[in-house]
């Protein structure tokens, strides 16, 4: 009885977390070894050019590492992902996600790029995005367009 309600806690517990976050997340559960991947804290800040910048946090709760391997959206036929080492901003091709970990994109540091941009979006709009991954299924995001100096980590 006590394991059952333990479980069943656990498993409530996970249902709440994964609708209070209103994420995708892949179905596969860290209990046969892949990848358990959720993503939160997604937002692009308002482009003021004809390019634009994404970021968010993916967290994998599965027992394997994955990487993110690209982005596609139809606001840009040209996103890319960057890292930014020493100040300076290059294109990688894959970002690890290590088991029992997080991937994080911020201000700053790593990051989705948007170049050459359809149509800019304004504050209050939402563009969509999917991420690819080695391992996991495609997960759909949708990125909220902050003010253009927004950074959560201020609050």
């Amino acid at each position: 009885m006590n394991r059952r309600t333990t479980a069943l806690s656990a498993s409530v517990a996970l249902a709440a977390a994964l609708a209070l976050t209103g994420c995708s997340s892949s179905s596969e559960g860290s209990a046969d070894g892949k990848p358990d991947l959720q993503v939160s804290g997604a937002f692009m800040p308002q482009p003021v050019m004809d390019m634009a910048g994404g970021f968010l946090t993916i967290k994998n709760d599965g027992g394997t590492a994955d990487k993110l391997t690209s982005v596609t959206s139809t606001i840009s036929d040209d996103v890319t992902i960057h890292e930014t080492k020493n100040q300076k901003m290059q294109q990688v091709k894959s970002f690890d996600i290590p088991a029992n970990g997080e991937l994080k994109l911020a201000r700053g540091g790593n990051h989705i790029m948007f170049m050459e941009l359809k149509k800019k979006p304004k504050q209050g709009e939402k563009v969509s995005i999917e991420l690819h991954f080695e391992k996991s299924d495609p997960i759909k995001v949708d990125l909220p367009v902050e003010a253009a100096n927004h950074n959560p980590q201020q609050h």
